[in-house]
């Protein structure tokens, strides 16, 4: 690959690892992280990140709007799907019943999956749809603050 690839993706990663961090989720990058993010008691949103330009570009703003909500998961965690491989093997271990998906959402509640929201309906979908998806999981699932 050309040199001046490579740097524009570490670039593209590193923003899109910022954005997110950013918006006050959690990154996890090993196995162990994940294993101790998510035994955790409660509920723990996992934002599957992505360099997909366009999912990961609706994604990710609707990751920090859907938290400025009423009720909210106990805890707001990343991975980087396609750069961390281990810690994301490791996540989707808990999303029984849902294929790998990135970008994608999964709520979990005491470790054991509640509902994904997939790249699929992401992709092509306005970020204010993603956002309501996630806060009507937010309702149905989670707590008030």
């Amino acid at each position: 690959m050309n040199m001046d690839f490579n740097l524009f993706m570490n670039d593209v990663v590193r923003q899109a690892r910022k954005e997110i961090v950013g918006a006050g989720y959690t990154e996890l990058t090993t196995p162990e992280a994940v294993e101790e993010a998510l035994s955790k008691t409660g509920t723990t949103l996992v934002m599957v990140n992505s360099v997909c330009g366009c999912a990961g570009g609706i994604a990710r703003p609707a990751a920090a709007h859907s938290l400025h909500f009423d009720k909210v998961p106990n805890q707001l965690v990343t991975i980087f799907a396609g750069q961390d491989k281990e810690a994301t093997e490791k996540a989707r271990s808990y999303f029984t019943g849902y294929p790998p998906s990135s970008p994608s959402f999964a709520l979990l509640k005491d470790g054991k999956i509640l509902t994904m929201i997939e790249r699929h309906e992401i992709e092509g979908h306005e970020p204010m749809a993603v956002v309501q998806k996630l806060q009507n999981a937010f309702e149905e699932y989670c707590e008030e603050v």
